[in-house]
């Protein structure tokens, strides 16, 4: 390894990261502890060291200097020295390479070994020993990156919040097995940028997809040694490379901008679920991969008296501290970087409640939240958060400010337990489908602050949630022991496939009452990618370890040769589910229902016509709910000119009783006529004539069946 061949000059200490600026690179860090700083240089392939470079200048904790021979494309990482003193936070190891907390982009996987650990594994000392091996070999290496790329026209479909709807796609799982993907693409932004994946989901009219976490990630040694990966990828490396697996070439940011460009043509939307709450190292037995070894005493929350130890809110071993204003700046520089020069449309938050804890404790108006509300470009896009961590008052459904829009578990739970038949949750469905006003009504809250799902990539998908009473994660080699125990799930009489027809024609029906629940919901309704054609893992309810058939979509369940016909069936159902959504504003309002006018916004009724009554709220034996949508409630929807937009009456029936109940349709007899638009019941003919019927006529709901009818004096 040559030294000192290289010129250096003193460079400058902001942007952070590695920057070309078209006749060298400046390279910045962070540390506000270290002694030194080397940038260490490698080979096109990332085996061989070539130089060892001291950046020369320090200013305001900033480490820096500008290499006028360097070019884009150069492999590269760091290492930091300072005092190894875990007692006192500090775990400076300058024999572990480390990577760059800004590099846009990295070359090469992580190859496990004892030797990425700043202590050495085994010895009596623990995390307080010192190991002196080099690591570099089996890291991967940080790439010097041109971000210039030529945009088209792309334009933001900036799709408002009360027309959105979410489709929570993997994008390596989503196109492994698509039948028009070519097969150098699969699995990766090209193929999801394809025009048969993009056709997709087209013809299923979402208008956002939201991707499981694409940043930088790495495979848990424990996993990896078990023969699993990381597949969901909630393990960060960095914060502004995308994950490489992920790339068809290496290194390759323009095919992630392609990717964003071909779906904005489309008018899609794409959200990153990302995680900025914890990082891959782990706890203080973690390995020492970037963050830990640069300063771990600023990146991360350390036990206050024990700083040895890190706090754990996440169940992850650590936290980042986004209480120091150089952690919240990366994360906050991240973001930027992802909308500004990636054109992304908005972000997912995990463990959102973790970001915002100051001291102990959730605060709404923590630092991140305050930072991102007043920021310029940040309060312009969706923000979603999961609202809950496993620490201590974890749980904050609800209570993140305006603006944001946030996970509603309670949504899912709920419409689950009623769909399987638990009586008494007339009211808490109630509450739920009209956009959970006693969760967000506050502070100008609107109801797309109310994100609804019933499946997500966590838990089950809506075929197995209908096909399975209790979790199978053998394959995940854990002895069955991991994963949520209570899913709210009903196997419809048999655990696992079925070839009976009652079962399969129950099992369809169910997964068109919850489909049918969600989307006529208001609020922001959220699919699972692949639901809509079958997907199914087998009953693992936790297939974060399974990159294999296990996560995969099969798209052969809707081939036209050797697809299933209830398959097929359920996609054109839920092409139509989304095209009534969005072609009626009744099924997504821009504000909460009110009950204040003489002509009230929703009536609720009994199956003989009457508006219910409180005793018929508290009737804990209640499966069925029906309700009357006005389409012309007062207020509740606005033109850009602020003319009143109204739209149709609606009549929704949801019978979640094992038997049939007789419901009288609400109107004048005289006047009154409605048509069935919707129905889910497996004896409905989606291609017969529909008959119109007459307020006061009789109409009965199927066992288990959602039902909806359109007032008959419109074209629609």
């Amino acid at each position: 390894m040559g030294r000192g061949t290289t010129r250096i000059w003193p460079g400058r200490s902001h942007p952070l990261g590695s920057t070309w600026d078209g006749r060298g690179v400046n390279f910045a860090l962070f540390s506000a502890h270290a002694e030194k700083v080397e940038l260490c240089l490698f080979d096109a392939k990332g085996r061989r060291e070539l130089e060892r470079v001291q950046l020369p200048e320090y200013t305001d904790q900033v480490w820096h200097g500008y290499l006028p021979d360097l070019r884009p494309g150069q492999l590269y990482g760091y290492r930091v020295y300072g005092p190894y003193a875990p007692e006192q936070g500090h775990r400076f190891n300058p024999n572990k390479l480390l990577l760059d907390p800004y590099a846009r982009a990295l070359q090469g996987t992580l190859r496990w070994s004892d030797v990425h650990f700043g202590y050495r594994i085994g010895h009596r000392a623990g995390d307080l020993s010192f190991d002196r091996r080099n690591d570099a070999p089996g890291m991967p290496k940080c790439v010097v990156v041109d971000t210039a790329f030529t945009w088209a026209v792309d334009r933001a479909p900036r799709t408002p919040w009360q027309a959105t709807i979410l489709y929570e796609l993997h994008v390596r799982g989503h196109t492994m097995r698509h039948p028009d993907t070519p097969g150098p693409l699969r699995g990766t932004f090209a193929g999801l940028a394809s025009p048969g994946a993009i056709r997709h989901l087209r013809e299923l009219g979402v208008t956002a997809v939201e991707l499981l976490p694409i940043h930088a990630f790495s495979d848990d040694r424990h996993l990896v040694e078990r023969g699993l990966h990381n597949y969901w990828g909630y393990n960060t490396l960095g914060f502004f490379a995308p994950e490489p697996r992920y790339l068809s070439e290496p290194a390759a940011l323009s095919e992630f901008k392609t990717m964003v460009q071909h779906l904005h043509d489309a008018d899609i939307e794409v959200i990153l679920d990302v995680v900025y709450n914890h990082t891959a190292e782990g706890s203080e037995l973690g390995p020492t991969l970037s963050f830990r070894g640069i300063d771990n005493a600023s990146y991360y929350r350390l036990v206050p008296g024990q700083r040895r130890y890190y706090l754990d809110f996440t169940g992850c071993g650590n936290a980042l501290d986004l209480r120091h204003p150089r952690v919240l700046q990366l994360v906050m520089d991240s973001l930027r970087y992802w909308v500004e020069e990636m054109h992304v449309d908005g972000f997912r938050f995990d463990l959102a409640t973790t970001l915002a804890r100051e001291g102990g404790a959730f605060d709404e108006h923590s630092g991140f939240l305050d930072a991102v509300r007043q920021d310029p470009v940040l309060s312009r896009v969706k923000l979603i958060a999961e609202p809950w961590d496993v620490g201590d008052g974890g749980y904050q459904l609800g209570r993140f400010p305006p603006g944001w829009s946030e996970w509603n578990d309670r949504y899912r739970d709920t419409i689950r337990r009623f769909w399987i038949g638990e009586p008494g949750l007339t009211g808490e469905v109630a509450s739920r489908i009209t956009g959970s006003a006693d969760l967000f009504a506050h502070g100008g809250r609107r109801p797309w602050a109310s994100i609804n799902f019933v499946t997500t990539h966590d838990g089950f998908t809506l075929h197995d949630l209908v096909s399975y009473d209790h979790k199978h994660n053998e394959a995940n080699r854990e002895d069955n022991r991991d994963g949520a125990h209570d899913n709210h799930s009903w196997n419809c009489g048999v655990e696992g496939p079925s070839e009976d027809p009652a079962i399969r024609a129950l099992r369809l029906r169910q997964r068109k009452n919850l489909l049918a629940t969600l989307l006529l919901s208001q609020g922001v309704p959220m699919l699972l990618a692949g639901d809509e054609i079958g997907r199914s893992q087998g009953g693992n309810n936790n297939a974060y370890c399974q990159d294999n058939e296990i996560s995969w979509t099969d798209w052969s369940t809707i081939d036209t040769a050797d697809g299933s016909e209830d398959e097929r069936e359920l996609l054109a159902f839920v092409r139509q589910l989304i095209q009534l959504r969005r072609r009626h504003i009744a099924f997504h309002r821009q504000r909460f229902f009110s009950n204040d006018s003489e002509r009230k916004d929703i009536l609720w009724l009994r199956p003989d016509g009457a508006e219910m009554e409180q005793a018929d709220w508290e009737n804990d034996f209640a499966r069925t709910l029906a309700f009357l949508l006005r389409g012309d409630a007062h207020g509740y929807h606005l033109t850009a000119e602020g003319e009143p937009e109204s739209d149709e009456d609606f009549f929704v029936i949801l019978n979640a009783h094992d038997h049939e109940v007789v419901h009288q349709l609400p109107g004048r007899p005289d006047l009154d006529r409605w048509k069935p638009v919707l129905e889910t019941s497996a004896d409905a003919d989606a291609a017969a004539p529909k008959p119109v019927l007459a307020a006061g006529a009789k109409h009965v709901a199927a066992a288990r069946s959602v039902s909806v009818f359109l007032r008959h004096d419109s074209d629609s």
